[in-house]
């Protein structure tokens, strides 16, 4: 799977968000580029050729190689965000939501692994202030997970002497899926999302 198949809101167009044709096909190349060879391996020249454009039609979409990176990193964490906070705050029980959070955020690690692997792992290649934009919202996406531990643990469901350090571990779980997922292998990405939905539930003692 090629990041022109990957979107990372599930849109029926991927990328969809992003406009116009010419920008969505730069920051699909961008992903490729930046997924297979590094985003400080990758030059501009790369990804306008992957793209079947010019280095110059670059700048009028992006001014910087850094802009797109950006750009790719925000719509994939507003999206992880996104999908910790409907599972958060669903029905059911502290454990029925951790299971489904941690479901939804594996099937999506491994459905969207080439531009899940960019949107984790190539974070201090930004600059100071979009960086800082970008934790910010990885604190909110680890302040998601922790306040449905929090909750099981208030109503008895969890045992977790250490909420703080468990969510990290159950985010950093969850977040590796997008370097080691193969279409080819032999599980599907609902299927890890089961397996690891179950492997979290026993990490935090719940009670069946």
């Amino acid at each position: 799977m090629s990041a022109a198949d990957e979107t990372p809101g599930g849109e029926d167009v991927p990328w969809g968000e992003v406009t116009p044709e010419a920008a969505r096909r730069l920051l699909v190349a961008a992903v490729e580029a930046f997924a297979e060879r590094g985003y400080h391996a990758t030059t501009t020249r790369d990804i306008a050729g992957r793209a079947g454009m010019s280095p110059a039609a670059l700048y009028i979409h992006y001014k910087t190689k850094e802009e797109l990176l950006h750009r790719i990193s925000r719509i994939g964490h507003d999206r992880a965000l996104e999908i910790l906070r409907a599972a958060a705050d669903g029905g059911g029980t502290a454990a029925e939501r951790l299971a489904d959070a941690v479901r939804s955020f594996v099937r999506w690690h491994a459905e969207r692994h080439t531009t899940a692997r960019v949107v984790q792992y190539e974070l201090d290649a930004l600059g100071p202030e979009h960086r800082a934009e970008i934790v910010e919202l990885r604190r909110e996406s680890d302040a998601t997970v922790r306040r449905i531990i929090d909750e099981g643990v208030a109503a008895g469901e969890f045992d977790v002497p250490d909420v703080a350090g468990t969510t990290v571990a159950v985010l950093s779980l969850c977040i590796d899926v997008s370097r080691w997922f193969n279409t080819q292998g032999r599980r599907t990405p609902d299927e890890v999302g089961a397996l690891y939905a179950d492997l979290v539930l026993r990490m935090v003692g719940a009670q069946k």
